[in-house]
């Protein structure tokens, strides 16, 4: 994670810029929007990696495996602080 999340977020929030970025921690300190890949799902899928590494499994040979869930999170207190109203139905998921 970025030294500098605090410092880029202030100064977003501080000139009413919407900031969008892909890890949920961001939008936990106070980005507007995160997408990406789901970080405990990939955290999941590592470890099935590591357990078949530990097992014996030789890892150039383990297949190589692509994101399946992602999650969007809006904040809406940051989309308050720049005076954005976030549509109904993107907060209901619909």
């Amino acid at each position: 994670m970025s030294p500098y999340r605090a410092r880029i977020l202030d100064f977003t929030t501080r000139n009413r810029l919407p900031t969008f970025v892909s890890a949920r921690l961001w939008a936990e300190s106070g980005a507007l929007l995160t997408y990406g890949p789901s970080q405990p799902d990939i955290f999941r899928r590592v470890t099935t990696y590591v357990d078949r590494v530990l097992r014996g499994a030789k890892p150039g040979e383990l297949p190589i495996e692509q994101p399946t869930k992602f999650e969007l999170v809006i904040n809406l207190k940051a989309a308050r602080s720049i005076g954005l109203t976030i549509p109904p139905p993107l907060l209901s998921g619909g």
